[in-house]
């Protein structure tokens, strides 16, 4: 399992456009970037590829990375950052299979795969598949199971993806608050390598309007307003997972320059290799 990360930052990216804080000018002086959301997962044992959101960057990463174009497609929620960049797909693809959850969203009165259908019912080439959360689904080779997460208003998912030959496993959190149901984390948990929404670190928590969340005893908040953990909340979080290698995703430009690029906050364009 040959693991891209194509885009690490939130919603506005870093370098966001038009500022000139600290830690926007720290990427462009590192010459790195965080682009909006999404993972490219390689099946080398079957020669297929499987793409975990749809960045509206999809265009810069594919040509960045040079990396196949996927088989197969996962939606997590429908936040134009994961969910836009699905355009790109006019001209560039024959066929596209595109996995979505079939719960529906009280909020929208459509799930996942019914708002992808009727938003791109104009791409050919694509075919959703609407998936029912926590039923595993086969896909390009590996077993994938989406996971009910906590990212309101809207309904949000993770994901697991397995390997049944090697065992190899990738966990992504989805955008999340730290409060993931159990029945998610214990089919997230035990991954080689977990990707984790991190947005901010905790002190920066008192910034948000109605602060922070699911705070430790002494305090840290581990939730980052209601909809994405702190940096504190997703390493707790891949603690009791017990993952083997954690990266932190969609990553804001909030953080402070001599925090930005520490480990474990992830850039664009690594690469993993699971066993």
């Amino acid at each position: 399992m040959r693991v891209t990360l194509l885009g690490t930052g939130d919603t506005t990216g870093t370098p966001t456009v038009g500022c000139d804080c600290d830690t926007c000018e720290a990427a462009r002086e590192r010459g790195v970037e965080r682009t909006r959301f999404s993972v490219h997962v390689e099946n080398e044992r079957v020669d297929e590829s499987l793409l975990i959101d749809f960045s509206p960057d999809f265009r810069s990463q594919f040509l960045r990375e040079d990396v196949p174009l996927p088989d197969a497609a996962i939606v997590t929620h429908i936040h134009f950052d994961h969910l836009d960049g699905m355009g790109n797909v006019f001209r560039v693809f024959d066929s596209l299979d595109v996995y979505a959850a079939d719960e529906t969203d009280p909020k929208t009165d459509k799930s996942v795969a019914e708002t992808v259908r009727d938003d791109y019912h104009y791409l050919e080439p694509i075919e959703v598949h609407p998936t029912t959360p926590l039923e595993p689904i086969h896909v390009a080779g590996f077993t994938v199971t989406l996971v009910p997460v906590e990212h309101p208003p809207l309904l949000c998912y993770g994901l697991a993806i397995e390997d049944p030959v090697t065992g190899s496993k990738l966990s992504i959190s989805g955008d999340t608050s730290y409060n993931v149901p159990e029945e998610s984390r214990e089919v997230l948990a035990d991954p080689d390598l977990l990707l984790a929404d991190a947005i901010v670190p905790a002190h920066l928590a008192d910034y948000h309007p109605i602060g922070g969340r699911h705070e430790t005893d002494d305090g840290v908040p581990r939730t980052f307003g209601t909809k994405h953990m702190t940096r504190e909340g997703a390493l707790a979080l891949a603690d009791e997972l017990n993952a083997e290698q954690t990266r932190l995703v969609h990553v804001a430009h909030y953080y402070p320059a001599d925090e930005a690029f520490e480990e474990p906050l992830a850039v664009d364009g690594e690469e993993f290799v699971l066993p």
